[in-house]
């Protein structure tokens, strides 16, 4: 390994576990017509039901631009519906539709087959290890976005 990529050895771990994690989801999710992170949008409509948009940009640590562009990509693809909010003019409410509802089942197993293919080797103690650490290196970098982020 070069001395330069040496010196951030965790980052590169980090990003080459990543970059192949987000090859496999794409592979699987392909299968029923999502690209990665759209299932995590689905997911949350199919558990929460229809969300403010706003909401789902939250919920999913997104920002309104990329959410604006998953939320159109999916309803160009027939999986969600926008409609105005009743009580909220400035608002929009996303919901599933019954095409995105029929995929839930599938989208579920290629969930549950990318958590085995990630976890391939690691005994529940391991997994549950990598989930705590994860966790950890997430909030610090939540913490070091945050330094990063101009006030307003």
């Amino acid at each position: 390994m070069p001395p330069s990529i040496q010196a951030g050895a965790m980052n590169h771990a980090i990003f080459r576990v990543a970059r192949l994690h987000r090859m496999l989801a794409g592979q699987l999710l392909r299968r029923v017509g999502l690209h990665p992170g759209q299932e995590l949008v689905m997911m949350q409509l199919w558990d929460l039901g229809p969300q403010r948009q706003t909401d789902l940009v939250r919920l999913l640590g997104s920002d309104a631009a990329t959410m604006t562009r998953t939320v159109k990509r999916l309803e160009n693809a027939g999986f969600v519906r926008r409609r105005p909010s009743e009580t909220d003019k400035r608002a929009t409410i996303i919901e599933p539709t019954a095409a995105s509802l029929a995929l839930r089942k599938e989208v579920e197993q290629i969930w549950a087959e990318l958590e085995d293919s990630a976890a391939a080797g690691l005994d529940n103690e391991e997994q549950e290890t990598m989930i705590r650490v994860l966790a950890r290196v997430e909030d610090s970098l939540s913490l070091a976005v945050e330094r990063q982020t101009p006030l307003a």
